[in-house]
């Protein structure tokens, strides 16, 4: 087609594109014997080039392998405050790590509660249960899969004392309102951005928001050394408390055996600052591939009955996908969720049923049920905690989310439209599928 398309030539490809969607939805899914979508595997991850090799190599020769004495991790954590925005970056052994140190360095501890979403990955809550304190889930915004921040007021107590909103995918929370109601009940705010490196809000990084901000950098995410992670902060004072705490509770990097406080090793090494720091000349390049083909995706998925992709808020300004979410509505549809994974698989398209329910998991009940927790809590408080953690939309989402991972993302349009092309041809045999 032209640069400048004539009636005709619009005519023709939406013709051509209708002709196309219907091929689709009339043949034969792979999971009853057909041919499959794609026999091609989409891009692997992580992507390796001769300077991560370069980097690794000057790392190992210079035995200089911990961040005391070295020079990429500071290099990494100069870089990322500045990229970022922010006054302070700290680099540390892994995204879990950072939560906890930031959750620490507020002073949180026994008798505190912080507020948490149910739909996230475990390490959001085990940092709270590290500190000793109780998690209190609100429940998710369906259609953002984010914490649903208009509930979060209703969830405050005297005994809160953080607010601890996940990025999830990529795409960031409703930032407003939780800063909002933050400042008004004089809680901190902790960015869990460990799944949204470079995604915004009103045009400011996430992890620059909030009192602090926490990344991971493990091997699923979209800049990555294996493990890591960093805390970010405009706060002078807390970016001490972090840095002490996570070197042992000395004052300083190099200040040998003085101690100022109690703390805990959770330094990152040399080899994963220098494989951020060249992993990170790729990034830019990676996410916008991510946000284009998560357009046209969207776009093309919209018209498809029961798929309803995840929405942003309207102050999202830069999406990370580090996950493609939507909702999949099994009676509009016409296909339980179950089959439907199960028939994209068969089309050679990788898919995904996200989380179940955080605040239902057993190891929660298991762990305010300790010995620890029974000496600083008493029966009542543990069971009202539990008592209060019921989020039913949450529930309800965990029964219909799918997900599409980053890597996906990173291949061609043409990997878009297999993607579609699947999900309209098992739309079309639904009925089959299902007997």
């Amino acid at each position: 087609m032209s640069k400048n398309p004539t009636r005709r030539d619009l005519l023709a490809a939406a013709a051509t594109s209708s002709l196309v969607a219907h091929a689709a939805a009339t043949a034969k899914p792979a999971l009853l014997g057909g041919k499959p979508v794609r026999s091609t595997p989409f891009p692997s991850w992580p992507m390796v080039e001769d300077n991560d090799e370069r980097q690794w190599m000057d790392v190992l020769k210079s035995k200089r392998w911990n961040r005391v004495g070295g020079s990429y991790v500071l290099q990494f954590e100069k870089m990322w405050a500045e990229q970022l925005g922010a006054k302070h970056c700290l680099a540390t052994a892994n995204g879990t790590t950072s939560l906890f140190l930031s959750l620490n360095a507020l002073g949180i501890g026994p008798g505190d509660e912080v507020i948490v979403p149910p739909y996230t990955f475990v390490a959001t809550v085990n940092a709270v249960l590290l500190q000793h304190a109780l998690p209190v889930f609100v429940d998710t915004d369906p259609e953002t899969f984010q914490i649903d921040a208009r509930k979060i007021e209703a969830a405050i107590t005297p005994r809160t004392r953080c607010i601890l909103p996940v990025h999830l995918g990529g795409s960031v929370a409703d930032m407003d309102t939780i800063l909002a109601i933050g400042k008004k009940h004089k809680i901190p705010v902790v960015e869990d951005a460990c799944q949204s490196p470079l995604a915004e809000w009103r045009g400011k990084k996430v992890s620059t928001i909030g009192d602090l901000g926490c990344f991971s950098f493990q091997a699923s995410k979209n800049l990555n050394a294996g493990e890591g992670g960093a805390v970010l902060t405009n706060d002078s004072e807390l970016y001490k408390l972090c840095m002490s705490f996570h070197n042992n509770g000395r004052g300083d990097i190099g200040n040998g055996l003085q101690y100022v406080r109690n703390g805990c090793n959770l330094r990152m090494t040399e080899f994963q600052g220098a494989l951020l720091l060249s992993q990170w000349k790729r990034v830019e390049e990676q996410a916008r591939t991510r946000e284009q083909n998560a357009a046209y995706l969207t776009k093309m998925l919209k018209e498809i009955p029961g798929i309803h992709p995840a929405r942003m808020y309207e102050g999202c300004t830069r999406n990370a996908y580090h996950l493609y979410m939507l909702r999949y509505d099994a009676k509009q549809f016409g296909l339980p969720r179950k089959r439907f994974l199960e028939a994209m698989k068969a089309e050679g398209i990788p898919s995904d049923g996200g989380y179940t329910p955080l605040n239902k998991e057993p190891f929660l009940k298991y762990t305010l049920d300790s010995r620890a927790y029974r000496a600083i809590y008493s029966s009542a408080q543990i069971a009202e905690c539990l008592e209060r953690n019921h989020c039913p939309v949450n529930d309800q989402l965990c029964t219909e989310a799918v997900w599409f991972y980053q890597t996906m993302l990173l291949g061609s349009r043409a990997d878009m439209e297999q993607i579609v092309e699947a999900v309209r041809k098992i739309h079309g045999s639904a009925s089959a599928l299902a007997a």
